[in-house]
């Protein structure tokens, strides 16, 4: 009789203690879930403040000179703003010049960027200018709004800028002669219409205006005047004419059906990663979202 109760004593000793293992089984692992929950909240938190800590570092101050190109003057400036918006301490100062003219301020330390509406030259690259490509821009060809030929082909846009064609009726036009307006010599536009054309030292100009602004109010308020100026430029007082059956638009210059296009550049002595943090900072910007919605923003395409 000992020996059976001594027996049941023992099975139930066996079971309390199985039963006691698997609940500390079930402890142990509730106890590892909570702490794998808090361990990714700690590191989650960790991120956080360690973003919030690298903003917070980034305050920015000081000033960044931009000379050059009056067909980037929307764009600048709207970089300009926005760049100074999001960093109230720095202070960003463009200036319109012309491209040849920015180019060699910021080949000469005048200015920390260099606006040009055209691809660098090579005598320029030498002098130490480095071309950065921001956007892509689109020339139109402008003709006052009582004009009725609203369509050209290449040809006859060489024609005419070469004074070989004269008169609109030439090319199912009123009968009125043809006033060729175009930019100064050295002008980013004028050197990129010119190029694209192969039209350069052949141009027959009535006249030849300083900024991309004169030129589309030279051409409004003078019946048969034909001009160039940047796509973003363009306003309602003018009639953009299609080249070639296609429309001077941003969808066709990305299409690459449209033919009149030039890049923006932002040229600096040096590549971008000897410049100051500033300027690298606003390089950063130009290539982030915000820069790149920018950059649609006043009708420009960005560049890759």
């Amino acid at each position: 009789m000992r020996k059976r109760i001594l027996g049941a004593v023992l099975a139930a000793t066996l079971v309390m203690a199985s039963l006691a293992g698997c609940s500390s089984d079930k402890t142990a692992d509730s106890s590892n879930v909570t702490n794998a929950a808090t361990t990714a909240a700690d590191t989650t938190t960790a991120a956080a403040t360690e973003a919030a800590t690298t903003a917070a570092e980034k305050k920015l101050s000081g000033s960044i000179t931009l000379s050059g190109s009056t067909s980037m003057e929307k764009l600048a400036n709207a970089l300009a703003e926005s760049f100074m918006e999001k960093y109230p301490d720095v202070t960003v100062s463009p200036e319109f010049t012309g491209s040849g003219a920015g180019i060699e301020a910021v080949t000469n330390g005048k200015v920390d960027i260099g606006n040009s509406s055209r691809n660098l030259k090579d005598a320029e690259k030498q002098a130490g200018a480095v071309e950065n490509i921001v956007a892509i821009d689109g020339i139109a060809v402008i003709v006052d709004k009582s004009n009725t030929v609203t369509n050209l082909t290449k040809d006859q846009l060489i024609s005419i800028y070469k004074g070989e064609t004269t008169n609109w009726k030439d090319l199912g036009g009123n009968d009125a002669p043809i006033v060729v307006i175009g930019r100064e010599a050295g002008s980013g536009t004028r050197g990129a219409f010119e190029e694209l054309l192969k039209v350069e030292d052949a141009c027959k100009y009535a006249s030849e205006l300083d900024s991309t602004g004169a030129v589309i109010a030279k051409v409004a308020s003078t019946p048969g005047a034909i001009g160039y100026a940047s796509l973003d430029a363009v306003d309602d007082t003018v009639v953009a004419a299609s080249l070639e059956g296609v429309a001077a638009t941003a969808d066709n210059i990305k299409a690459g059906t449209y033919f009149l296009c030039r890049p923006f550049v932002m040229a600096t002595k040096g590549e971008i990663s000897a410049q100051s943090e500033l300027v690298q900072e606003f390089f950063a910007y130009i290539k982030s979202d915000e820069g790149k919605a920018v950059i649609e923003k006043v009708g420009l395409i960005v560049a890759d």
